[in-house]
């Protein structure tokens, strides 16, 4: 099997991370995001929507989608706990805070992201005025991160789970947007410098 993916970027990252912490390795394709190599009816035909991660098995079937490809590795992978959560409860919860941080926030970055700059403009129509109203939406979520992480180690409880993962590649990529992790929010900034620790992301 192998994975088509753009290293830095934040999608493909969440899955770096998460093999790295369940300790599986893949092989990796860099596909050329910059270049439009992702626009090429040859990576359309692996990737329905024609975006990296891209995860192909070895009888040719394709998953595309980041939490997707997590999910099947969490399926097919022996390990005495799951990053998706082990019991009912810690799965709804981790769930809960997992679609929490995509959308008010990861999701909001790369709007925010990508209508400022714009960056792809040869292929989709920027909004200058929806970037910033995204980037205040990411501004506006992080005191949420802060007040749960002060009741808690981690995002959806005292253990490490996906939605930590979300959570700190949204983190990283707001310096993209001039957005800082600092002592206004000093809980969320010691979770941060805690997992910035952790062998699956320094790897």
């Amino acid at each position: 099997m192998k994975i088509y993916e753009l290293a830095p970027a934040p999608s493909a990252r969440r899955v770096s991370i998460y093999l790295a912490e369940m300790g599986i390795d893949v092989e990796r394709v860099n596909i050329d995001i910059r270049g439009g190599e992702n626009l090429s009816e040859a990576f359309q035909a692996i990737s329905l929507n024609g975006r990296v991660p891209v995860l192909e098995l070895d009888d040719g079937t394709t998953i595309c989608e980041s939490i997707a490809i997590c999910r099947y590795f969490d399926s097919v992978t022996q390990s005495e706990t799951s990053l998706f959560g082990d019991t009912p409860i810690e799965q709804a919860k981790i769930e809960m805070w997992q679609r929490m941080v995509e959308f008010q926030g990861l999701y909001a970055a790369f709007q925010a992201f990508r209508n400022i700059t714009g960056i792809y403009e040869d292929r989709e129509t920027c909004v200058t005025s929806w970037g910033h109203e995204s980037r205040q939406r990411v501004i506006d979520f992080l005191p949420v991160l802060d007040k749960q992480l002060a009741t808690s180690a981690y995002i959806a409880g005292d253990k490490f789970s996906v939605a930590d993962i979300t959570a700190f590649v949204m983190c990283g990529f707001i310096k993209n947007l001039e957005i800082e992790i600092n002592d206004s929010l000093p809980n969320l900034l010691n979770w941060f410098d805690r997992v910035s620790q952790r062998a699956s992301v320094q790897s």
